[in-house]
């Protein structure tokens, strides 16, 4: 259905967020060494290695949890500075964490809206609630998300719901970049298919996508680029239809650590 063009196109494009030789030191642990890591316009990159490699580091400078000890950050090829989580939404960075960070006794809609609820009046007094409602269905209806009640509060929904309400709710916040970190960690096939399927069809939204992952399959499912970190530094960058996941495999772990005199 012409996707080759497509990513072909987007990969040719400007970038939207470029970080240029990011260093990240804690005390005498150097996490991230002279990393460059880019983000097109409405594409998938997936980001993976070993544990320790560097992903989560990366990831949390992107999304201002931490800040870089060197190197620079540039959003639509001007620099900027994302010292806070807040900073990073401001520019449209969104991040959905492996934790969800959902309230499991409030329903759906409220956690749609958690810490950004609307008001109806200028104090910002009182909540409302019906625009929460619509905002949550509309949404949900968009991303083609199945939660048969939203009354149900969030405990009692599976874990590919949880996952897809996790997804969804960054949408009305115009995230230009949603960060996932192990979107399908823990779920069942079927559930991790549909969480699978919503990263494409936030793709398709226009959404560019961060997928930070342990399993190749799904990741050779969604990305359009395959990022590879290895004990803090970038040590493969492929298109996914110019790799395999065996050369990605190697890249993770070393190919020298798979040859006969890399073996102990």
């Amino acid at each position: 259905m012409g996707t080759e063009g497509q990513d072909s196109n987007v990969l040719v494009s400007q970038p939207i967020l470029s970080l240029r030789g990011i260093c990240k030191y804690f005390g005498g642990v150097h996490a991230l060494e002279d990393v460059d890591f880019d983000v097109y316009p409405q594409e998938v990159v997936a980001l993976v290695g070993d544990n320790g490699a560097g992903k989560s580091t990366l990831i949390k400078i992107i999304a201002g949890v931490h800040q870089p000890t060197r190197g620079e950050i540039f959003f639509f090829n001007r620099p900027v500075q994302i010292r806070s989580p807040r900073d990073a939404q401001m520019l449209g960075i969104e991040t959905v964490y492996q934790e969800l960070a959902l309230v499991e006794t409030r329903d759906v809609p409220a956690n749609f809206f958690l810490g950004r609820e609307p008001t109806k009046d200028r104090l910002g007094i009182f909540v409302d609630r019906k625009k929460m409602v619509d905002d949550t269905v509309r949404t949900l209806r968009e991303l083609g998300i199945d939660i048969p009640s939203l009354r149900t509060p969030v405990r009692y929904l599976s874990g590919g719901q949880r996952q897809a309400l996790a997804i969804g709710r960054v949408m009305p916040w115009g995230g230009k970049i949603i960060i996932m970190d192990e979107p399908t960690a823990a779920l069942g096939v079927k559930e991790s298919r549909r969480v699978l399927d919503l990263i494409l069809r936030l793709k398709e939204k226009g959404c560019s996508i961060i997928v930070v992952s342990h399993n190749m399959r799904h990741v050779f499912s969604v990305a359009d680029r395959i990022v590879v970190l290895r004990g803090g530094r970038k040590v493969g960058d492929k298109k996914k239809t110019e790799t395999t996941p065996d050369e990605i495999v190697k890249l993770i772990v070393g190919a020298e650590m798979l040859s006969p005199e890399g073996a102990s």
